[in-house]
């Protein structure tokens, strides 16, 4: 590792300032709200000396801090900057490592949706059995992962599959300034061995495809393999799902459950119009109008 060096970036949010490094100063993401939580990093102590310093964030290749309104960042920011380049290339430990158990090897890459707002963010290793989706944080009460991801103030829904995550954020930042931090978090969680899923989540909350004993009419059943055969695999390969919900034989109208990267994105409606349901006129003929998304 080379000199440590800080570039002072503005955020959206006035009363926090981040300090961008030209190296990676740690992995995953840490908060600290106050002196007693910022036990384990020692850097995280010293600023709390500060008297304005009201939050320290320490992530991949920055460190935010937010400010209480007792000073601007136009007068003290420098004078921070310096104390954390002084500390960074000291040699002194970023972040105490609580334990040394052997971690999980893993790979986590991102990858693009058609949803500009949701990247997708694949494991090379199977995470969990069943499709699960959080539109909040008060949703994802049993998924452990899920809890922390939300913790991310521009996290604003999650759709977790066999191997990835997908990420939908708001309109606050842009993906190239958290692809980077997402990928890393997500990556040292699952290598830690820490818990997705609860396995005392009732399984009704996991998004369970498998509805063959259920009792359906002869046109459902056909659009349901059809979903299944032909357009789920494409779907989830975009980091979405589709969910059969109803077919109306009187109307001839299908209705479907987008989730994911599918959910708002703004590319559904061409892929329902000139997709599935062309797909469905196709293979179902004189049995299909129209098909609708239905997103909750």
């Amino acid at each position: 590792m080379g000199t440590i060096s800080l570039n002072i970036e503005n955020t959206k949010i006035a009363t926090i300032i981040k300090f961008i490094s030209n190296e990676i100063l740690t992995s995953g993401s840490h908060q600290f709200n106050n002196i007693d939580e910022a036990i384990k990093s020692p850097l995280a102590q010293q600023l709390f000396y500060l008297p304005f310093v009201k939050r320290v964030y320490i992530s991949t290749n920055f460190i935010a801090i937010e400010r209480f309104d007792i000073v601007s960042w136009d007068d003290v920011q420098n004078e921070v900057k310096e104390q954390l380049e002084l500390y960074l290339n000291s040699g002194k430990e970023l972040i105490i490592n609580e334990e040394n158990t052997q971690k999980i090897p893993v790979e986590v890459y991102a990858e693009v949706t058609p949803n500009p707002s949701v990247l997708k963010f694949v494991a090379n290793k199977k995470i969990v059995d069943y499709d699960f989706e959080f539109k909040n944080s008060a949703s994802a009460l049993l998924a452990p992962l899920a809890i922390e991801l939300f913790k991310f103030p521009y996290v604003k829904e999650l759709f977790i599959s066999e191997n990835y995550v997908s990420v939908t954020k708001d309109e606050s930042v842009e993906w190239g300034e958290i692809t980077v931090e997402i990928r890393s978090f997500i990556r040292e969680y699952i290598a830690n061995g820490k818990t997705i899923i609860d396995g005392a989540i009732p399984i009704s909350k996991a998004i369970n495809n498998d509805i063959e004993n259920e009792s359906f009419d002869e046109v459902s059943a056909q659009i349901i393999s059809i979903l299944d055969e032909y357009i789920r695999p494409a779907v989830a390969s975009d980091g979405g799902n589709i969910m059969f919900q109803s077919y109306d034989s009187s109307s001839k109208t299908v209705k479907v459950i987008l989730q994911g990267a599918c959910s708002g994105c703004p590319s559904s409606t061409i892929t329902l119009k000139n997709g599935i349901e062309n797909m469905l006129k196709q293979l179902i003929p004189g049995k299909i109008d129209q098909v609708v998304a239905v997103n909750y």
